[in-house]
């Protein structure tokens, strides 16, 4: 037996990341020194300088810097001290991204913003779930509710793809030029920018999980 075999599972499970059944590709890791250098140059372009310009500046030759913003050599704290007394930023701006903020919305139960989104009809309710606070896409998750009021309607239309989970009720939801009967535990994944909705509300309550990505603006 090999000494892997031996090990038991939790022993496993701290040595050896473990994947999802997801094909999204793995978190990219950076350095500090990669942290460092894109701070770097981001604030030396926002200050409009060139390499040489930022160089003289700091007292440093311009290979050197090229190797900071390049994430190739570890500075000294002196000389990181000079860059960012020629950028005007406090020393720790060049350590921010380093220590970045990783993005998590929190919402308990019952307490999702109830909104009104661009469209919504008489008899549709909207709670919002959560909001993306960066990247390059906005995810938007929504406990839509059809109360007995509610009309049908299939005209909405927008960018990004749409994603419906089905809690309760039952519903015919049209997307495009088809139909389809939702009922608990279904589901329906869709290109929005089609015109959707629901076309006829078969069972009340009817109550679906939607999730709204697009490109963020």
């Amino acid at each position: 037996m090999s000494e892997k075999s031996r090990k038991n599972p939790v022993e496993l499970a701290e040595a050896e990341p473990l994947a999802t059944g997801s094909n999204a590709p793995g978190a990219a890791e950076h350095t500090l020194e990669q942290a460092i250098g894109h701070q770097v140059r981001h604030h030396r372009k926002h200050a409009g300088l060139t390499v040489a310009e930022l160089a003289a500046a700091s007292q440093i030759s311009p290979g050197m810097l090229s190797k900071i913003e390049n994430g190739q050599i570890s500075p000294s704290l002196s000389t990181l001290q000079m860059l960012a007394s020629a950028l005007n930023v406090p020393l720790t701006v060049l350590f921010a991204s380093f220590e970045q903020r990783r993005d998590c919305s929190y919402v308990k139960s019952g307490e999702g913003v109830v909104i009104r989104r661009r469209g919504t009809k008489v008899g549709h309710q909207y709670q919002l779930l959560g909001h993306s606070l960066d990247g390059p896409v906005v995810i938007e998750p929504y406990l839509i509710t059809l109360s007995d009021d509610a009309a049908a309607y299939t005209g909405f239309q927008h960018e990004g793809v749409e994603f419906i989970f089905m809690l309760s009720g039952e519903v015919e939801y049209a997307h495009a030029d088809r139909s389809y009967h939702l009922a608990p535990g279904d589901a329906i994944l869709f290109d929005s920018a089609a015109p959707h909705g629901p076309a006829r509300l078969i069972e009340s309550p009817m109550t679906y999980l939607s999730i709204i990505i697009y490109p963020r603006p």
